[in-house]
């Protein structure tokens, strides 16, 4: 269900991504609209105003141009670039403006697919400050008010939460609705918080959502609207980002460590979430599935993803899109907990054996089962090799995608039968692991931390941490643990930038396997899938596009360094 308050009455011209609204003057042009649903309907049917508020979760696409792939909603679309191929998870194998921010070379003029947050941002805000000026004015219970109230502003605190990650200062615009006739020149109105000062709105916006949602779904609240344990959720990653060295100066607090802590275990006190029994068939379903926090749910009616397709190997008729890295699968514990390494002559041999589980339900590599046979990544290529590089559309890292993908969907092209895989935002695996980092920096390795980590590795199929670690050995094994676990989830990114080791690990050059048979032997060696990797200082913020800027008449401060 699609609403739209705008009508043939009305134009646009936007402002930091807000919209203002001006009545036209001539008659002839009072047209009423047969495609869309008016803004004074909406105002006056408490139906359509709900439905109206339901759509804030599709979110915005700025231009019809931006095209299918760039799904509406909080996310960017994750079918096709997703986040990961910004990191050192993955690329993207087919380009889509991902490498120039891997090779060091986003600009404001040239922001790839980074360069719709801000404008999509804060159009979305603006819808919610629209909603929030008229819901007084509804023929409404107040009970029915305070609760979608609260969802507003916790979809508000959602897209300031996304603002803040990606570029620090931000501008608050509070409950203003801009109008044409305001005073546009007005420096308050381009005027960016600190850092503290947007965290500390943006969580007290998700406190007031917390006391007005309701605690969980049922027949009358929708799955993938937002609840109290979402916000509560939300609210503990914002205090982990909070207490995090990028928000910091680079310095520790433990004051803020055990207020993050203290948000994540107050949701783990909750006693309504649990980790899913089996983490690959997590991100396939959803029915009865208490790890999923907050999500957004396709369907084949209305929205669909194309996830097979997209990502699948070349040989089955896929485009191979966010394939792997061999920096990500080096990564991958072996099964008993030690340490993947190609100085041991067995690991050398055998790379793929005996490893974390989930790197088998993550990442498709040579030999792996996938739809009836092993997929072959090795060269020479041919009939042999019909996932080699003599094929268009083969990985250049020599792996491919694995995790969110349903075997039983058929590889076909996304407009005949596609994919109905929910896009998780959060879930209590990534609680848990927030609150065992909190927990760690703010106390140390105490027994909560070791049975936060614990539980992870358990569900996985790996053995428990070894007792006895430091603070600092903890934290290492925890910035393993999110690495493994929430791969390709849209976390690596901002988390080496919250950390402040980007500049480390994204400067690492990004690998791929090549693996060439000789009489039936296979010899693997590595090589660079991408030239030019490159992380300036700079990156650990996003620029703000120049449009942005310039329709500012230049009074939006640009990021340091852009």
């Amino acid at each position: 269900m699609k609403f739209n308050i705008l009508n043939t009455k009305i134009f646009l011209f936007s402002l930091l991504g807000s919209f203002i609204l001006i009545g036209c003057q001539d008659d002839y042009l009072e047209v009423t609209p047969t495609d869309r649903v008016s803004d004074s309907a909406i105002l006056n049917d408490s139906t359509l105003f709900e439905g109206y508020v339901i759509n804030r979760y599709l979110g915005v696409r700025l231009t019809d141009k931006e095209g299918e792939g760039s799904r509406p909603g909080f996310g960017r679309g994750f079918e096709y670039a997703m986040w990961s191929s910004l990191t050192d998870e993955s690329i993207y194998n087919n380009d889509d403006n991902t490498w120039l921010i891997q090779q060091g070379q986003l600009t404001p003029e040239n922001t790839g697919i980074a360069g719709t947050i801000w404008g999509r941002s804060y159009r979305s805000i603006r819808e919610v400050n629209y909603a929030l000026t008229n819901i007084e004015n509804l023929v409404m219970s107040d009970s029915k008010k305070e609760v979608l109230t609260a969802e507003l502003k916790f979809i508000r605190a959602y897209r300031y939460h996304d603002l803040i990650r990606n570029y620090g200062k931000v501008v608050l615009m509070g409950d203003r609705v801009i109008e044409l006739g305001d005073d546009l020149t007005d420096p308050s109105l381009f005027e960016k918080s600190t850092i503290s000062e947007g965290l500390t709105y943006t969580i007290n916006e998700l406190d007031a959502a917390i006391d007005g949602l309701p605690e969980n779904h049922s027949n009358t609240w929708q799955e993938g609207r937002a609840t109290k344990g979402a916000a509560m959720a939300l609210k503990a990653r914002l205090l982990l980002y909070a207490a995090s060295p990028l928000y910091n100066n680079n310095a520790s607090d433990p004051q803020k460590w055990a207020e993050a802590a203290n948000a994540a275990k107050e949701v783990m006190d909750l006693g309504m979430y649990s980790l899913y029994p089996d983490y690959q068939k997590l991100f396939l379903e959803s029915l009865g599935n208490n790890e999923i926090i907050f999500a957004r749910y396709y369907n084949l009616n209305a929205l669909h993803t194309a996830l097979e397709i997209a990502n699948g190997p070349n040989g089955y008729g896929g485009w191979a899109g966010n394939v792997p890295l061999q920096n990500l699968v080096d990564d991958y514990e072996m099964a008993d907990g030690s340490e993947f390494d190609w100085n041991n002559e067995s690991h050398a041999q055998e790379p793929y054996e005996n490893r974390d589980p989930r790197f088998y339900q993550t990442i498709l590599y040579n030999g792996a089962e996938y739809r009836g046979r092993e997929v072959e990544t090795f060269v020479p290529g041919g009939l042999d090799s019909p996932d080699g590089p003599s094929n268009w559309n083969t990985s250049k890292s020599g792996y491919y995608l694995r995790k969110f993908i349903d075997e039983d969907l058929p590889i076909i092209n996304p407009w005949g039968v596609a994919g109905t895989q929910d896009w998780i935002y959060i879930r209590y695996g990534e609680i848990l692991l927030n609150y065992a980092e909190a927990q760690n920096e703010a106390a140390g390795p105490d027994e909560s931390v070791y049975n936060a980590i614990n539980l992870i590795r358990s569900r996985a199929g790996m053995p428990n941490i070894e007792s006895g670690l430091s603070q600092s050995e903890m934290r290492e094994k925890i910035r393993h643990e999110r690495r493994i676990e929430l791969a390709f989830e849209e976390h690596r990114y901002y988390d080496v930038r919250r950390w402040m080791i980007a500049d480390e690990v994204e400067n690492q050059p990004a690998l791929g396997m090549r693996i060439t048979r000789t009489d039936g032997d296979l010899n693997y060696s590595t090589f660079t899938a991408l030239d030019g990797k490159n992380f300036k200082e700079r990156n650990y913020w996003l620029p703000i596009p120049r449009s942005e800027i310039l329709a500012s008449d230049n009074q939006i401060e640009q990021n340091p360094g852009y």
